[in-house]
């Protein structure tokens, strides 16, 4: 089984986001018995609560199923469960960086490093910009080019 983490500040709108497009596209190609999905965040403010309501509304227009979803902080043994750990910008990877000192584990990286053709290198947090529909986009493109590198690295 293949385990994905994404990773975003507070886990209530991006990687939330992620991991709802993710498990859809996963479940959409017949990978559900091959790839496991999941989510957290840097902080704890949010632990335990529902997607944004601004990520909720994006999910239920484009009939993405988030059921049971709710925030969880990023634990150090996240980094041993879980083989890519997928963070939405920079500032992510430098948190993700400081929590561990281990060399091996899982494979950090921005879900935009998947998408050759942009410029855009970080998804912004529409927790601060209330853009939803632009982050929808970007972790839309960025989430079918990691499922498409998955099943080409791993074979499946």
């Amino acid at each position: 089984m293949i385990r994905v983490l994404f990773v975003c500040l507070g886990n209530i709108c991006r990687s939330p986001m992620a991991e709802a497009i993710f498990r859809d596209l996963v479940k959409k190609e017949g990978l559900s018995d091959k790839i496991d999905v999941d989510s957290a965040g840097i902080g704890p403010w949010h632990s335990g609560k529902a997607p944004h309501e601004g990520t909720r509304e994006m999910l239920n227009r484009k009939q993405i199923p988030y059921d049971g979803m709710k925030a969880r902080q990023i634990h150090t043994n996240d980094w041993h469960t879980n083989d890519y750990m997928v963070a939405m910008d920079d500032e992510n990877i430098t948190s993700l960086q400081e929590m561990t000192d281990k060399e091996e584990g899982a494979v950090l990286t921005k879900l935009m490093d998947y998408v050759d053709e942009t410029e855009v290198t970080n998804v912004p947090d529409p927790y601060f910009t209330g853009d939803f529909d632009y982050t929808y986009e970007l972790v839309s493109e960025g989430c079918w080019r990691l499922l498409q590198y998955i099943r080409e690295t791993n074979n499946i």
